[in-house]
């Protein structure tokens, strides 16, 4: 299969906590506790929910400062990235709310995001004819901020208080307003909304590296600058049974999930339409595959073993054809337990089902 594999594996756990290198005065200083959500990526999949869950042991329904001296999201990462100890792990992740996190890399390069909302009114004025989105409607929009640092040994990057206060003026702007009439936003997009807020931000914030707009909660677009990345998620309710599993493996017998995937494509923007491809285009591309997966047993529908990386293959031949520029998918079987094939760039990490 040409492309990188990656298995992701994801576990929550519960833990106490206090920040002692915060400025005086900080929140986070203060003793109080989160639901914290920690996930990884490698190229090894065997039992690796299994064996995340097992690291995690030590840290869930603890006092992190016992285990950890520092424990921000950036050093919890690097704990449980040393519990595992394995050469195969590419990144680990930790959220600490449903809003902000971490990834951090085999070399400390570290990735960290906050997630914000805000919600607004638009029209698309360069559609054609008899387009929903002609119609003037509204959306409760979520923006991603993401920071790439290479921290080296240092205990955290930067504060994500930090991040909210830079999106203040900015969700001032867009909140409970109709984005037509804010200017650079005659046609909003949501690759023009990326750019726009890209634009206001990166001067006063250069360590920002991607702006991520979720136009609906299954629709958005990534925005580094230079390049865009648009993804568009299905489900799909299928059967299968996994004849390649351990003996003894529950997973052999015939059972079911709630599959969730993403199609990421990168394209250059179409100047007249501020757009780099219809998200309908990009549904009406998959629907033929769609309709082979859903409600279906996947043995017998795709012709495999069932299994994430197989189907991942399979799903690649039928929708890249038809999507010349597809270059990522992600497969969940569940929220997390997936894998990620891709064959350009891997894009930022999404948040939510796994990073």
């Amino acid at each position: 299969m040409n492309g990188t594999l990656l298995h992701v594996a994801a576990a929550p756990f519960e833990a106490a906590v206090s920040v002692p290198v915060l400025p005086q005065g900080h929140r986070s200083r203060r003793l109080h506790g989160h639901s914290f959500l920690a996930a990884v990526r490698s190229r090894d999949g065997a039992a690796l929910g299994e064996r995340l869950r097992e690291a995690l042991v030590p840290l869930d329904y603890g006092y992190l400062n016992e285990c950890i001296t520092v424990p921000t999201d950036e050093n919890i990462a690097r704990w449980i990235r040393e519990a595992l100890a394995e050469p195969a792990i590419e990144t680990v992740s930790v959220q600490s709310t449903r809003h902000q996190g971490v990834d951090i890399d085999r070399a400390n390069h570290a990735h960290l995001w906050r997630r914000f909302r805000f919600e607004a009114a638009h029209r698309l004025p360069c559609v054609a004819p008899g387009h929903p989105c002609g119609r003037m409607h509204g959306h409760g929009f979520e923006v991603i901020l993401h920071v790439n640092q290479d921290l080296a040994a240092a205990d955290m990057g930067i504060d994500f208080d930090r991040l909210g206060e830079l999106w203040q003026p900015l969700h001032a702007t867009l909140h409970l307003a109709c984005l037509n009439d804010i200017a650079g936003l005659e046609n909003p997009t949501s690759e023009m909304l990326a750019c726009w807020i890209w634009k206001r931000l990166r001067e006063v914030l250069p360590e920002l590296s991607w702006v991520t707009v979720y136009e609906t909660v299954t629709a958005g677009c990534h925005y580094d600058g230079r390049h865009f990345r648009i993804w568009k998620e299905q489900r799909f309710e299928s059967a299968v049974r996994l004849g390649n599993a351990a003996p003894g493996d529950a997973r052999r017998r015939l059972h079911g999930h709630s599959y969730i995937t993403r199609l990421h494509l990168s394209a250059p923007l179409d100047a007249m339409r501020g757009w780099t491809i219809d998200y309908g285009e990009v549904r009406e591309a998959f629907t033929p595959v769609f309709r082979e997966l859903d409600h279906h047993a996947l043995n017998e529908s795709t012709g495999t073993d069932g299994d994430l990386p197989a189907l991942l293959g399979w799903m690649r031949e039928r929708v890249a054809p038809a999507l010349p520029a597809l270059d990522r998918i992600d497969l969940y079987a569940t929220p997390h337990s997936g894998a990620i094939l891709h064959w350009g760039e891997e894009g930022p990490a999404l948040p939510g089902q796994a990073p």
